[in-house]
């Protein structure tokens, strides 16, 4: 008998985890497939569109309604949850408290206070298994195996999308450049520093279409986690950096945005009501079509690890390709390119969680959860390939 699958939330991105699943799997993993959502419209938008016949959907409301949630949840045995980031601690205690599995799309560190709880009931949490964090952490997963020793792990990406095609992205790019976001830290010489944004600037060489571009450290959550798996391994490097960018269009706004201040979110006085100047801006950018815009679309992860292997020092690179967005491959035309990327990785967890392919209890870091063999093989049949190069170097300053 096959497993029964709770989907939270319909939205574009876990809708692509969704499609991964119902895709690559039959009624012997998931016999059922629960999507929940408070807006019942989207949600059977999605169910029409996949014409699954385990699919249906619920009606849930994890943030007024957290008890009603609960119960409609319970007798599940796994939760794929893409709700977005400010809501991952209320929905980590929902999964926990429905005895579910869990796994998500964000991993921004609220899911880690109900550890122990998983623990207790025999269930895993994986916080975090999209592109980054989720991608990224098998990658140096992959990269820890090649190497006796590590010093330097630095985790690049280039996120083509629009600013604000959704609130809950534009939510994600005001917390990343939130000046006082404790979370935008480096980890070296053996300890987290803390750096402000547009901090410590490197050109990142990616594959087409993206070039080179320069990135910035970004508070992401495999500066924890990748520190977290390498050390339990024996392998604890000197420093870990995580690095990203958007479009260069993109970038400048916000690079604006954050030298007059703005990004702090202030409140002010506009005709007599209060408002806070992102939150303004958000809708403003949410409801113009220059918010659901760009020049072209799609992820690029670049992960570079430096180390020993046998007394030589060695540089391993990972990074990925996947069909281009101008419409020459059906499916990944547009925005799709960037959301399949984002959610495949999800539905792959998924997946591997439901075949027992899951590693331990609790809320298990990306880099401990699955094989990065398995999450490669699954991702690699939906378009999105892994590529590795090696080469012996002679020292780590360059």
């Amino acid at each position: 008998m096959g497993k029964k699958l709770f989907v939270l939330g319909a939205g574009n991105i876990c809708g692509w985890s969704l499609r991964t699943v119902s895709k690559l799997t039959d009624k012997s993993l998931f016999e059922k497939i629960t999507i929940g959502d408070i807006n019942v419209e989207g949600a059977n938008k999605l169910k029409d569109e996949l014409k699954d016949p385990r699919i249906d959907v619920v009606k849930v409301d994890i943030v007024n309604d957290e008890a009603g949630a609960i119960e409609k949840i319970k007798g599940y045995d796994l939760v794929m949850d893409g709700t977005k980031i400010s809501l991952n601690g209320i929905s980590t205690r929902v999964i926990l408290k429905a005895g579910c599995d869990g796994i998500n799309l964000n991993g921004i560190g609220a899911e880690y206070q109900y550890s122990d709880g998983f623990k207790e009931i025999g269930k895993i949490m994986v916080p975090g298994f999209g592109m980054t964090p989720g991608m990224t952490d098998a990658m140096v997963q992959a990269g820890s195996k090649l190497l006796d020793k590590i010093d330097t792990v630095r985790i690049s990406h280039c996120a083509y999308r629009p600013i604000a095609y959704s609130p809950s992205i534009f939510e994600t790019t005001s917390m990343e450049y939130d000046p006082e976001d404790p979370g935008r830290m480096v980890y070296e010489d053996g300890e987290y520093k803390h750096v402000p944004p547009f901090a410590r600037e490197r050109l990142i060489p990616s594959p087409a279409p993206y070039g080179v571009t320069p990135q910035y450290i970004i508070p992401h959550a495999e500066t924890r986690t990748a520190k977290q798996w390498l050390c339990k391994i024996g392998k604890e490097p000197r420093l870990i950096e995580v690095r990203g960018t958007w479009p260069q269009k993109n970038m400048r706004l916000i690079k604006a945005l954050y030298e007059w201040g703005i990004m702090q979110n202030d409140t002010f006085i506009c005709d007599g009501k209060e408002m806070k100047i992102m939150d303004v801006l958000g809708q403003y950018l949410y409801q113009k079509e220059v918010g659901h815009v760009t020049d072209f679309y799609g992820y690029c992860l670049y992960i570079q690890m430096l180390g020993e292997r046998n007394g030589k020092k060695y540089e391993e690179v990972y990074y990925h390709t996947h069909p281009t967005s101008d419409g020459s491959v059906p499916g990944w035309e547009g925005l799709n390119a960037y959301i399949r990327n984002v959610g495949t990785p999800m539905g792959a967890g998924a997946i591997l969680i439901a075949q027992g392919k899951s590693h331990g209890t609790g809320c298990v870091v990306p880099e401990e959860a699955f094989d990065c063999e398995d999450v490669f093989r699954i991702c690699e049949e939906t378009g999105i390939k892994v590529h590795h190069t090696e080469r012996e170097i002679p020292d780590y300053n360059y």
